[in-house]
């Protein structure tokens, strides 16, 4: 299926089409790349209630014409006061689901009053106008919510408020039955009038808080009261006469550019897209980055993490020197979750965002926070218990983050904004899709709908493999398997491999969008 959108002066792009359609609708009103962007965000979290909401975090990549500066913005939620290690005495890990998973602070609210209140032009009110439609008047439920709620209906069924929204009259909706979330239009409703502070020191925050607490949560007033997200310098390489720049720790965005630096000591140009030689050096790059994530990622206020060593090009041709092409090498990840949405704006002016948000695992703790209509993210349940790794539970402490929105600048402009879904897989789907790009010449929905590959473990699942999807050619997967690598051969469009997008503005100024097939998504520019 393609879904590009070419040629454009404007270009919205994420993963289910009512969001782009909405942040469109934004810049029809007036409204810059700044305010479409907080509304799809928004949009995002009402029509993907499966993979991000208000009870989730988010990271933002954002470029504005008047100051012509990259600048990111940490939209990550710490954990709470009252949280240490002695609170799961006894536990070998942290639970993954329910209320005991619910140990950090939604950081995205707080982001869209960032975002806006440093760029936008347009309200609070009015950019969240798309998104209390959707969710007071419904909208078509998608076949990807559908078939994650049926995946997930245990966890759902736990918990008598989210059940009452996810499984109307105890049964799945059907695909494109209306999906009304009253509680939560009236949340939204309640933000666009009294502001992001409502959120975190008003009557809605102690709402949350009060209904968390019942369940036995363990955050409080004041660990909502006293979050703030904070503006950062994005870190960044080169890599073929571009400029790569992702968010910083507690971001796990380094990895991109660590696979990035080791692949630029190999012609991949001479090599064809999609041959054994391409499949296998991608992956042993990305698999030497993830070692060293896997030692250094936590929160940089808590442990110092090495990234001018990691990024540095001396230490990529020391990997690269280490990568044969017969052999695969034999190491262990970490299990991640795999519930996200990225997407991207670019306005007529250049003001360019791109942006990802989350709530950890599908339908995230699987607890809704009362009346509000809010699912809480299970994102702090990634710390680990044991006190000798960096990414120990600690109070007030930010969590090893898969979330890693991503742009490439060129002759100092914005020249590709992409990203996707899927927790460990998000810096293999980015080094597939920027090498596409910049190696092979390939637009954005080319390069989104070509075969994709996912090495190691998802959440739940307790191999280390290489899984592929079914079109890379058997003489291909006969090749990686001979060499080592533990190949998974699985459906085409595979949603495994996340729903990723792209924006590309050419040499003329022209805007080429690309959304995944394997997702709802659409690309809408005019």
């Amino acid at each position: 299926m393609n879904k590009a959108i070419v040629g454009s002066k404007t270009m919205v792009v994420s993963p289910h089409y009512l969001a782009s359609q909405a942040g469109n609708t934004i810049l029809q009103k007036g409204g810059n790349a700044f305010d479409a962007a907080v509304a799809v965000s928004a949009c995002l979290a009402v029509v993907y209630p499966h993979m991000t909401g208000l009870g989730g975090d988010s990271f933002w990549l954002t470029y504005s014409v008047n100051d012509q500066k990259v600048r990111a913005y940490n939209g990550s939620g710490r954990s709470g006061s009252k949280v240490t290690r002695d609170v799961y005495k006894g536990k070998s890990s942290i639970p993954n689901r329910g209320i005991e998973s619910i140990i950090t602070v939604p950081g995205m609210v707080d982001s869209w009053d960032a975002v806006l209140k440093e760029y936008g032009r347009l309200s609070l009110g009015e950019v969240l106008e798309p998104a209390i439609e959707y969710a007071l008047s419904g909208f078509p439920f998608s076949m990807d919510q559908h078939e994650n709620t049926v995946k997930n209906i245990d966890i759902l069924q736990k918990d008598i408020d989210s059940a009452a929204i996810f499984l109307p009259n105890e049964t799945v909706p059907n695909i494109n039955e209306k999906f009304v979330q009253k509680d939560l239009g009236n949340t939204l409703k309640c933000l666009s009038v009294n502001g992001r502070d409502s959120f975190y020191k008003g009557k809605l925050g102690k709402r949350i808080i009060s209904s968390l607490k019942e369940k036995g949560g363990l955050l409080t007033e004041e660990d909502f009261a006293e979050h703030q997200g904070v503006w950062i310098e994005p870190i960044s390489t080169t890599y073929r006469g571009y400029h790569m720049y992702q968010v910083p720790p507690n971001s796990q965005g380094f990895v991109g550019l660590m696979a990035l630096n080791i692949l630029e000591n190999f012609d991949l140009a001479s090599l064809q897209e999609g041959s054994y030689e391409y499949y296998h050096l991608l992956v042993e790059s990305l698999k030497r980055s993830f070692q060293d994530r896997n030692q250094f990622l936590t929160d940089p206020e808590f442990h110092s993490i090495p990234l001018h060593k990691l990024l540095s090009k001396a230490y990529a041709q020391e990997m690269a020197n280490s990568i044969k092409f017969d052999k695969a090498k034999d190491i262990q990840t970490q299990s991640v979750g795999s519930d996200t949405a990225h997407a991207a704006v670019v306005d007529d002016e250049g003001n360019s965002v791109s942006f990802i948000q989350s709530l950890y695992f599908e339908f995230g703790s699987g607890v809704v926070a009362g009346d509000t209509g809010i699912i809480m993210q299970n994102r702090g349940s990634f710390f680990s218990l044991d006190s000798s790794r960096a990414n120990c539970l600690e109070p007030k402490k930010r969590t090893f983050h898969t979330l890693m929105p991503a742009m490439a600048f060129k002759d100092g402009r914005p020249r590709i904004l992409y990203g996707t879904q899927g927790g460990e897989g998000q810096p293999q789907t980015q080094t597939v899709m920027i090498t596409r790009m910049i190696d092979y010449g390939m637009n954005p929905q080319q390069a989104i709908s070509e075969p994709r590959f996912v090495w190691g473990r998802t959440w739940g699942e307790e191999t280390q493999e290489l899984k592929i999807e079914g079109r890379v050619s058997l003489e291909v997967i006969e090749q990686l398997m001979k060499s080592g690598h533990g190949v998974n051969r699985v459906n085409d469009l595979d949603g495994i491999m996340g729903h990723a997008n792209a924006i590309l503005i050419d040499d003329q100024g022209f805007l080429h969008g690309g959304v995944d097939p394997r997702s709802d998504g659409a690309a809408v520019g005019r």
